[in-house]
């Protein structure tokens, strides 16, 4: 899965930013100023950053030239100004795209989905990515730094969708219908023992996600940030 980098001091553009990449298929991560981001480009593999010009601390031309220095990956730049000064700074620093508040989600989309496009980043679903931990689809095994780790069938694929939408609650009829089938003549019991053995698999050997409940509801898996 594609993960996009999103920071902006905004609490307001992250959410309502990351509630349009989830839908087109994203995997974000979110940081409030530049310093958190480039603690998080320590640790995680991005894709693309997409990056406010006006934060606190370390501004996001600054941050540009940090990416530029020490990663390759494409970057937006998000500015309230539209001053070619602005953007003579952007461009000069290395932003790839320059887009200006406020601003449609689809154009940000656009964009994002044409940079990938000419850095060849693969939008392949296969893989999934959650901190250092990476869950393979191709091979059915679970990287956890050196170690890898072989699933049985039902476990791993229960994982690998739960990873694949971070955050979203599934009721135990929806997990079944997703991993078992329709036509599955067993009860939802089997979810809770599946969740519980995930849960007993990585405790210890992981912080990168957790498998929550939701009361009178189902189950969600928190990725960390």
């Amino acid at each position: 899965m594609t993960t996009i980098l999103l920071v902006d001091d905004d609490q307001h553009i992250l959410e309502l930013v990351t509630i349009h990449l989830h839908a087109a298929g994203y995997n974000v991560v979110q940081a409030k100023d530049g310093s958190e981001a480039l603690e998080i480009l320590k640790k995680e593999t991005c894709d693309l950053a997409v990056v406010d010009v006006m934060m606190p601390f370390i501004d996001g031309f600054q941050l540009t030239r940090e990416i530029r220095t020490h990663y390759d990956l494409p970057v937006i730049l998000l500015t309230a100004k539209n001053q070619i000064e602005d953007k003579e700074e952007g461009f000069q620093a290395g932003t790839d795209d320059y887009l200006v508040k406020p601003f449609e989600p689809k154009e940000l989309l656009f964009r994002i989905q044409a940079l990938l496009r000419r850095y060849e980043v693969s939008t392949d679903d296969s893989m999934i990515r959650l901190g250092s931990t990476s869950i393979n689809k191709k091979t059915y095994e679970v990287q956890l730094g050196d170690r890898t780790l072989l699933l049985p069938l039902k476990e791993f694929e229960l994982l690998y969708f739960l990873a694949s939408h971070p955050m979203q609650v599934f009721s135990r009829d929806q997990l079944i219908e997703h991993i078992w089938g329709i036509d599955y003549e067993g009860d939802e019991r089997t979810v809770d023992v599946h969740i519980k053995r995930l849960r007993e698999r990585f405790s210890g050997l992981t912080d990168d996600f957790h498998i929550k409940t939701v009361r009178g509801v189902g189950y969600l898996l928190e990725a960390q940030r």
